[in-house]
């Protein structure tokens, strides 16, 4: 499989997963943590934030987002620390 057809199933993945799971995460931590959730509870929720992302909020689409940013910064943190080039003495 190609290199560019990996990082569309993993970008897929994560963004259905931020798009679909996250949200009700959210709520279940939410109602454990700060109590009842005003709404109408975890299907409210889920809809409140498609229509934020409808609008174009930056924090619904920061949430949505998040797994895919996550693990790419992550990539990137491991390719700055582990992937350079070592530098070896020049010798005559």
């Amino acid at each position: 499989m190609p290199r560019y057809k990996k990082e569309l199933v993993l970008a897929g993945s994560l963004v259905g997963f931020g798009l679909i799971f996250l949200p009700f995460a959210v709520y279940i931590v939410g109602v454990e943590i700060v109590g009842p959730y005003e709404g109408e509870g975890a299907l409210g929720l889920f809809v409140s934030i498609l229509g934020a992302l409808g609008r174009g909020d930056w924090a619904a689409w920061i949430l949505v987002l998040s797994p895919y940013l996550i693990v790419q910064l992550s990539r990137l943190a491991l390719h700055v620390l582990l992937g350079r080039s070592r530098v070896t003495p020049v010798t005559d």
